[in-house]
């Protein structure tokens, strides 16, 4: 039994990487405050927002924030029960609760672990809403697409995977620790919580990666309760244990011996936290088209992190932490055989293939220089469509899956209107990894895709790109501000004229009024849904 719970508990924070990006894309632009922008203030080439239709209001956003929100709680619960499991928390179990139990009834012990897991709460709580107070919304806001903190946020996840791979411990002054330790035993309240402040100091060198990649990606979400959201999921999955074993002790005996297996749960994350810090890197290299981390070069690092991984795991690779590995346990070797098929199923995606299940994280299709997989839509482009090739912008964007896109507004417009055809206008982003979900997992369908290429003007609107407009294109809004870079200007758009800043967001347009013909919506995964919406406009649009 004892080596079945490893198992699950190892394969558990296997997970934790590919859960902390499935919160709703949203971005905003740098020195904006879009909390001022009244509902008919539009760039000065875009038509009145108060021409939109009633029956076609914009979509809430209430509902995707909630669902942010909600997502980043989770990662923090999950990374919370990573942390459990580190050799600096992990042996601290049966110490403490032993603490609360020896000598009282069990109605005491589960009332004292109960305020120390509330204060544990309370500290890690506070942490995060610091973290917004420092930073503030905007600034927040903002953090997804700022090429200075993506690269910051990639050289910090970097630094934390080091540390976890046992190049360094990241520790707090030894003071620090035993000023809280020594008020720890003045006892009541006050004492407990310094005990859970001790908590806190003690299992920084271990739990401080952890903390901090769940604090970039709250941030990097733009949500205002982000980091309080996450250091609550992350404290609660903390807190929970030392209050369950203050109230069944005897589950205690049930629990796996501390060991070398601990120091494994830290290498193994440290090497998911490299293989995250090369999404803020990807996300620094389209934003400025440097053009030097393109899919290929992405997959082939992380094939080669995951099969060191998977070495490891095997007992065939060692860092200087680590005990000797004198045989290899069922539950180690599952887990080494999961990393192993996972590193195979990332060696077709250097030819092109979607690879959907992990799209999100991986750059745009578009970046790969050897594809088979979208040389394969060369046969469903229509030939009748009438549609030229884009001008403006073509050098710097690519639409997915060889799709005739347009990428500024004007253009698009202007030829949905010689063509009589409805526009798709796709808010999208280089770091939004729900775009990428959706291109790879619903504009490959059939009907979709002949929906988008052969019955709509599809023009793609890139809100976080860095490149400088040119000085004819250069805006400057009703509040004095300059929009000086694509991304500004359309991110400008899509909150003046739809009152949204989320990514992906979907407005079927008719071009003569430049009103949405349905209420506009973002991300979708469910083909039936987006095919109704695509459907629904065309009614609209009388066809």
């Amino acid at each position: 039994m004892i080596s079945l719970k490893k198992f699950f508990l190892l394969t558990f924070i296997v997970c934790f990487s590919f859960v902390i990006a499935n919160a709703q894309d949203s971005v905003n632009i740098d020195e904006l405050e879009f909390t001022e922008i009244k509902t008919d203030e539009v760039l000065q080439d875009s038509v009145p927002a108060d021409t939109v239709k009633k029956d076609a209001a914009v979509q809430p956003e209430g509902s995707e924030k909630k669902a942010t929100l909600i997502s980043i709680f989770f990662a923090g619960l999950i990374g919370g029960f990573a942390a459990l499991l580190m050799p600096c928390i992990f042996p601290m179990l049966p110490l403490t609760v032993s603490y609360f139990t020896k000598g009282v009834e069990k109605g005491k012990a589960f009332s004292k672990a109960a305020l120390y897991g509330f204060f544990i709460i309370l500290i890690y709580v506070v942490l995060g809403l610091l973290v917004t107070i420092i930073f503030g919304a905007d600034a927040l806001n903002s953090l997804s697409t700022n090429g200075i903190f993506n690269f910051f946020f990639f050289l910090l996840l970097v630094f934390f995977a080091a540390s976890f791979l046992g190049a360094f411990e990241i520790t707090l002054p030894s003071s620090w620790v035993n000023k809280f330790d020594a008020k720890s035993d003045k006892g009541g309240l006050l004492g407990l919580f310094f005990m859970a402040g001790t908590l806190a100091l003690v299992s920084f060198s271990c739990t401080g990666p952890i903390i901090g990649t769940l604090l970039v990606e709250a941030a990097t979400t733009g949500a205002l309760l982000g980091p309080a959201v996450g250091m609550f999921g992350f404290s609660l999955a903390l807190a929970i244990p030392f209050a369950l074993f203050a109230l069944f002790p005897s589950w205690m005996n049930s629990l796996p011996k501390s060991g070398g297996w601990l120091n494994s749960v830290k290498v193994v994350l440290g090497f998911l936290e490299l293989a995250f810090a090369l999404k803020f890197l990807s996300n620094v290299d389209l934003a400025y088209h440097w053009e030097w981390f393109d899919r290929e070069v992405f997959l082939s690092l992380w094939i080669i992190i995951f099969a060191l991984m998977a070495i490891y795991l095997l007992g065939k690779l060692k860092f200087a932490h680590d005990s000797d590995v004198s045989y290899l346990s069922v539950p180690r070797l599952l887990i080494a055989i999961i990393t192993l098929s996972f590193t195979a199923y990332l060696v077709p995606g250097l030819w092109g293939a979607p690879l959907k299940s992990v799209s999100a994280f991986l750059p745009p299709q578009e970046t790969q220089d050897f594809d088979l997989y979208t040389a394969s839509f060369g046969t469903r482009v229509a030939t009748d469509t009438g549609v030229q090739e884009p001008k403006k912008y073509a050098d710097k964007f690519h639409a997915p899956l060889k799709l005739n896109a347009y990428f500024d507004y004007d253009e698009g417009i202007a030829a949905a209107k010689r063509l009589n055809k409805p526009v798709l206008i796709d808010f999208t982003g280089h770091a939004c990894v729900n775009c990428r979900k959706m291109e790879a997992n619903v504009w490959p369908d059939k009907d979709v895709y002949k929906l988008i290429n052969q019955d709509y003007i599809l023009i793609q609107l890139y809100v976080d790109d860095k490149s400088t407009l040119d000085p004819a294109d250069v805006i400057k809004t009703p509040e004095g501000k300059t929009l000086s870079t694509i991304g500004k200007k359309w991110s400008y758009l899509q909150a003046s004229k739809f009152q949204s800043n989320s990514q992906p967001y979907y407005v079927l347009l008719d071009p003569n009024t430049e009103v949405p013909l349905v209420k506009p919506q973002g991300a979708d995964y469910e083909i039936a849904n987006y095919v109704k919406f695509l459907q629904d406009g065309l009614k609209a649009y009388g066809k």
